[in-house]
């Protein structure tokens, strides 16, 4: 139950109870009773004439009283209607206000943080509230701001000494003379590991990117588009059955769209079996729903714990270990939530995953 509907419900709560109270003072005050005359030694004649006239009078006084009730109950009945009538466009008229208030407040999103309510009017109850919204929304724009520049900042400090360190080991392995063979499997085994911690602060990165709402440069995408290039950068040897519909297009960044495309192939091809299967498919749902759906065979998962793999770090079982960073499907939730779509994951019978991505259907296909 609305507040309008609580405030129409009070309103005509009052009103029944003022009607009755008005009914029993009305009762009590406005009803009229017929005094007895005494007759004594009147005569017969007489006295049957006054009892006819006591007749008709009590009489008369019942059917006013009777029509005086009438009428005020009448009267309560289309007051009590007036009054829920009335009741309820007063109480829509006063929350009118803070049915704005919330409109706005829910436009608001992290793309817009800077946008402010600035509701004007006297200094109520109403100001107050937006008031406070303001100043959350400002400290909020501040949080998000600091974090994208934390983000930045970190893009660069932490890729720093990355590239020093592949930069120290070239330079030790390229000096004249024989090298060990010892130290070639250490400095091999130092390169992928350097090259897995750049991966994995890529993907926090690019986490930390899609997750504060940093989706700059937006334009039409085609996800059947993207889905082809990724199956031809993925490069696996598995069966690959691929229905993609190039005029399926969505709107957003390109760069992010492209890696959440490549993480869910990569995730399926990664993750499969010895003589197993890729099928991925791109079409449009609905008139406003992009779906794009891949289906991998592999290991039999937990339906009960498969949702858990949006989660970064989150595998089950040893048999999804590996060389990944554990950050894909979670980088996909990130990317896809960022884009107002939403992202779905089902453990097939047999055994492997469907993965299905939903993101709003754009109106236009890029030139």
């Amino acid at each position: 139950m609305g507040v309008r509907t609580r405030y129409t419900i009070l309103y005509g709560a009052m009103i029944l109870v003022t009607g009755l109270g008005l009914i029993a003072i009305i009762g009590a005050f406005g009803s009229r009773r017929t005094s007895q005359a005494h007759v004594g030694n009147t005569p017969a004649p007489a006295a049957e004439q006054i009892e006819r006239l006591q007749q008709q009078l009590a009489s008369a006084d019942e059917a006013h009283s009777r029509q005086l009730l009438l009428g005020v109950v009448t009267g309560l009945v289309v007051t009590l209607l007036l009054s829920l009538l009335l009741g309820r466009l007063l109480a829509g008229r006063v929350l009118k206000p803070l049915r704005v208030l919330t409109a706005a407040t829910r436009r608001i999103s992290a793309d817009n943080l800077h946008e402010r309510l600035a509701v004007g009017g006297p200094a109520d109850e109403v100001k107050a509230l937006a008031d406070t919204i303001d100043e959350l929304l400002a400290r909020l724009e501040e949080s998000f701001a600091a974090q994208r520049r934390f983000v930045a900042d970190a893009s660069h400090e932490l890729r720093t000494p990355l590239a020093t360190m592949r930069a120290s080991l070239d330079v030790a392995m390229a000096k004249p003379g024989p090298v060990p063979a010892e130290t070639t499997v250490l400095s091999d085994r130092i390169r992928a590991e350097l090259d897995r911690v750049d991966r994995l602060l890529e993907g926090f990165l690019l986490l930390a990117r899609a997750q504060h709402g940093a989706l700059d440069d937006r334009s039409a995408v085609s996800l059947g588009a993207l889905a082809g290039d990724a199956l031809r950068a993925s490069g696996s040897a598995l069966p690959v059955y691929a229905d993609l519909d190039a005029d399926v297009v969505t709107r957003g960044n390109p760069v992010l769209l492209a890696r959440l495309v490549e993480n869910v192939i990569d995730n399926a091809v990664r993750h499969n079996v010895p003589g197993g299967w890729v099928r991925v498919s791109v079409a449009a749902a609905d008139p406003s729903e992009a779906r794009l759906v891949v289906e991998s065979s592999g290991p039999v998962l937990d339906p009960a714990r498969v949702a858990e793999l949006g989660r970064p770090f989150q595998r089950l079982g040893t048999e999804r270990t590996g060389s990944g960073t554990g950050l894909g499907l979670s980088i996909v939730a990130a990317v896809a939530s960022a884009h107002g779509g939403t992202v779905s994951l089902f453990a097939l019978p047999a055994g492997g995953l469907r993965v299905t991505v939903t993101l709003p259907l754009a109106v236009a296909v890029p030139a």
